[in-house]
């Protein structure tokens, strides 16, 4: 089976397979996976977490004993009911040898979920899942702006509380590039506000993220722009500040993604002027210019490799606060001299 397009993804996880199967969850939107991966094993299991019918295992543990995995799913349950095994943090290791023969059974009576980090097309355990008409495959890519939309919605709703435009305009430049983080803050922003009614840009301000959305977009188009001075300027002023590290990579890889589908449009023949005047929601007036000139200054194969610099960044802050800060830095101003170094190229 080929990969759930987006539309399905929400059904399948609300309705998952009655009897057994196997589900790979993979993107570069590592808490879209693990929140993704949870949801479809709370509903499969009906919140039952018995460890007699609910197993754990990282995959460290099924890369050293492949023969595990099946074991595991041809375990009866002791008090009856069906059995899952959720395998953890697969990203980046060798599955392939254990699922194979998963993949070959006939009548699998467990519900085996992979959850793995971003896979390129062609890995060897994407194309296991997604050529085998018994398996599933769930990608997760960074959020849209109506996915932000949503997600606003959910939560706002169940804090009963209203949120006027402005503060959802703000927290569309603010929210995105990691489920997770981003619900996260949502929660943060809600409780904030709890008993006030109604959620105002000044709250937004208040409470997501430790740097104002104004800094890190002049940060991150600096980075984009090849301007080394003010970027460096910005990292020394939101160290100082104790910025969080992964909220700005998780901007900065937001921000690269976009610069992406945009550059696309570029390749395509259209102006770039008319790609940013046409975005929705609406580029604010004074970044046009900017950002006009970051798609002409980055090429597609750049920016899938600053994309991938910045996905490792963001990575290494969420599980290192300590190392975030400085391979944030390094990351931005390597990315700063290439964008630098294509300018230059192309006056």
């Amino acid at each position: 089976m080929t990969a759930l397009k987006a539309g399905e993804i929400d059904r399948f996880l609300a309705k998952p397979p009655a009897a057994g199967g196997a589900v790979l969850i993979y993107g570069p939107d590592t808490g879209l996976v693990s929140e993704r991966a949870s949801a479809l094993v709370t509903k499969a299991s009906e919140g039952d977490d018995d460890p007699f019918n609910l197993a754990k295992i990282d995959a460290s543990e099924i890369v050293s004993d492949p023969n595990r995995l099946i074991d595991e799913a041809l375990t009866v349950p002791l008090f009856g009911g069906r059995r899952i095994i959720w395998i953890k943090d697969a990203g980046g290791k060798n599955l392939s040898p254990a699922v194979t023969p998963l993949l070959k059974l006939d009548n699998n009576p467990s519900l085996v979920v992979v959850e793995a980090g971003d896979l390129k097309k062609g890995t060897s355990l994407r194309k296991l899942f997604e050529s085998d008409r018994r398996a599933v495959a769930v990608p997760c890519y960074a959020d849209t702006g109506r996915d932000i939309d949503t997600l606003i919605d959910q939560e706002t709703r169940d804090a009963e509380l209203s949120i006027s435009r402005e503060a959802r305009t703000a927290l569309h430049s603010l929210l995105g590039a990691d489920r997770m983080a981003s619900r996260g803050e949502l929660k943060k922003l809600c409780l904030y506000a709890f008993g006030k009614g109604r959620i105002e840009s000044d709250d937004v301000e208040a409470i997501i993220g430790d740097a104002s959305a104004f800094e890190m977009s002049e940060l991150i188009d600096s980075a984009a722009m090849g301007n080394l001075e003010t970027l460096d300027h910005g990292l020394e002023r939101l160290d100082a500040q104790g910025s969080n590290a992964s909220v700005i990579a998780g901007q900065a890889l937001k921000h690269f993604q976009w610069l992406h589908r945009m550059r696309a449009d570029v390749d395509r023949g259209i102006q770039p002027q008319a790609i940013v005047d046409g975005q929705r929601p609406p580029v604010f007036f004074k970044r046009k210019t900017a950002i006009a000139r970051q798609i002409q200054i980055w090429s597609s194969e750049d920016l899938s490799k600053a994309t991938e610099r910045l996905h490792e960044a963001m990575k290494v802050s969420r599980l290192n606060a300590g190392l975030g800060a400085p391979v944030l830095s390094e990351a931005l101003l390597t990315l700063a001299r290439v964008a630098k170094s294509r300018s230059a190229r192309r006056r």
